[in-house]
């Protein structure tokens, strides 16, 4: 149990930095961290055009949030 207990601790260590970054304002420190993600998925979106499909070998994200899953045809 002592992995977790230390994971768990590093989770709220990175909370509470976050909202201290943001004066304590954690509406602020949402609003931000939700900025990034907008802008992170806008960068995998261009990233997705900018490749070919052969390069990927027709590779698309899950839209369900899952980007680990193998596609169908690679399953077993």
């Amino acid at each position: 149990m002592r992995p977790l207990e230390k994971e768990q601790a590093s989770e709220i260590d990175e909370v509470t930095a976050v909202i201290a970054w943001h004066d304590d304002d954690a509406r602020a420190a949402v609003g931000t961290l939700l900025d990034d993600c907008r802008h992170l998925r806008e960068q995998l979106a261009l990233a997705r055009m900018a490749m070919s499909a052969g390069f990927t070998r027709g590779w698309l994200p899950d839209p369900r949030g899952n980007p680990d899953e193998l596609p169908k045809q690679w399953r077993r």
